[in-house]
């Protein structure tokens, strides 16, 4: 069964390949003026991942393997002992992303099952987020409860590699999928440092699922914008952003919380503490 899978595997990974390189090579940016490569990787030599670029997240298992990044969900054991966070979805961020940024890559879904909140893609957590489904793509912000674009004829297809240019400057995003849809918003949240999980560019697959990624590169980007920018801009198709959720209220702080801080600032600082 073991060599079954993988054998699958490499037959999808060498079918698509070509295709791959075609898609890359239709992007370029439209926002902004790549600067400096902070990461990237054609995942060509398998070697561990360094922890600083990145982050594996809710115990999901990652590996470069048969050419690409290949994430898995965490594992039994890990499940067992979680009350919330299982790792289901492998899930992946990688904190170096510029907060103004270009980025290129390759990735697809393989298998497992979409729920209301994966797959998708982001840039900062719960900031900008691109969410596929059986529906169409969408552009999610603000937590998720708000939709600034949507792609309703594009929907994702396990086992089918897709390649992005996203671009992120002055508050602006906009995301580029070959051969498929171009999603743009302008948002001051998009500015916004992630309240929690983790910062830069992350990706979470379907449950139980897997994701591979390949042909990752991620660019700071230069001061000025691509000269034609604003003039293409007024091309790109038009969205009303719609509240899509209620927002998550911050559950108010007990008194026996406040009791304990004000305890706590009252206590006189001991040298060695």
């Amino acid at each position: 069964m073991t060599r079954s899978i993988a054998a699958a595997f490499l037959v999808l990974f060498f079918a698509a390949s070509p295709a791959i390189a075609q898609s890359r090579m239709s992007l370029k940016p439209l926002l902004t003026i790549p600067k400096t490569i902070v990461v990237q990787d054609d995942f060509s030599k398998e070697e561990p991942l360094k922890k600083d670029v990145w982050l594996a997240r809710q115990g999901t298992r990652w590996a470069i393997e048969d050419g690409v990044l290949r994430g898995r969900e965490s594992s039994p054991e890990f499940q067992a002992k979680r009350k919330d966070h299982f790792g289901y979805e492998p899930r992946l961020s990688i904190p170096v992303t510029p907060a103004e940024f270009v980025t290129e890559f390759s990735f697809r879904f393989i298998g497992g099952d979409e729920t209301a909140i994966v797959p998708f893609v982001e840039f900062g957590h719960h900031v900008c987020r691109v969410r596929f489904s059986k529906d169409g793509a969408s552009l999610l912000s603000d937590g998720e409860t708000m939709k600034l674009a949507e792609a309703n004829d594009f929907v994702w297809k396990s086992g089918k590699w897709y390649h992005a240019l996203a671009e992120m400057k002055n508050g602006e995003f906009v995301v580029q999928i070959a051969d498929g849809p171009t999603l743009y918003s302008q948002r001051d949240s998009f500015a916004k440092t992630p309240a929690s999980g983790g910062n830069g560019f992350g990706i979470a697959g379907p449950k139980h699922g897997v994701v591979e990624i390949d042909n990752m590169k991620i660019s700071t980007v230069k001061p000025a914008t691509q000269p034609n920018w604003d003039s293409h801009k007024t091309k790109l198709p038009k969205f009303e952003p719609i509240q899509i959720k209620e927002p998550k209220t911050k559950k108010p702080k007990t008194e026996a919380n406040n009791s304990a801080k004000i305890r706590i600032s009252r206590t006189p600082k001991l040298i060695g503490d």
